[in-house]
Formats: structure tokens, sequence, C-alpha cells
């Protein structure tokens, strides 16, 4: 298992629409992050900056290279890419983050 963390940004004034659409996130969408072994996935925001803060567990990291061929991968950032920062093929615009201390 191993321990992955990003950032992203969040257009202003976005922070209520963006929770509001992973409250009702795509069963379909869940079911395919937990079965490339996604699991205890979270995102924070900081709403100073409007920067979105991802943790995740994966069991293997390869699996993550596969999730942009997925057509509901594609769908989910069509669909989010009108309220944060995205890439020309609708990926979020993310960066990883070190990790710098862990307490088990």
């Amino acid at each position: 298992m191993s321990k992955q963390a990003f950032k992203m940004h969040l257009h202003p004034g976005q922070s209520e629409e963006y929770k509001r659409r992973h409250d009702a996130l795509w069963p379909e969408l869940a079911d395919l992050l937990r079965s490339t072994g996604i699991r205890n996935y979270s995102i924070f925001l900081d709403e100073e900056t409007n920067t979105l803060f991802g943790v995740l567990d994966i069991d293997d990291t390869a699996t993550l290279d596969e999730l942009p061929k997925h057509p509901v991968m594609q769908r989910w950032w069509a669909y989010m890419s009108d309220i944060m920062a995205a890439n020309p093929d609708n990926s979020p615009v993310s960066t990883p983050l070190k990790e710098v201390f862990y307490l088990p």
C-alpha cells in the first residue's frame, strides 16, 4: 500500500459546487476508483487559496496510470473542468506532493 498526495486548484467561488458534486459522486466512478485499489481517499480545501489537497492510499501506484483511459474518468473530468483548473484533456491540473512526515 502506498499513500499518495496531490494538490489541485478550485476556481474562486466554486467550493459549494465542488462539494455538491462530490456529495453526489457517481456510483460508477466510486466503483472504478475502488477497483483500481484506491482506499481512504480524502480531498481537503484551503479556503484562503482555493487549493484542494487530495490524499489516498493505493494498492499499486502503476494502476493510477490506467485511470485516464476509462470513459467514466474522462466524463468526470469534463464535468468538473468548469469549476477547477484543468488541462486541455479536461484532467485536473494536479501537482504531486512529497511526504515529509508520517505518524503511524
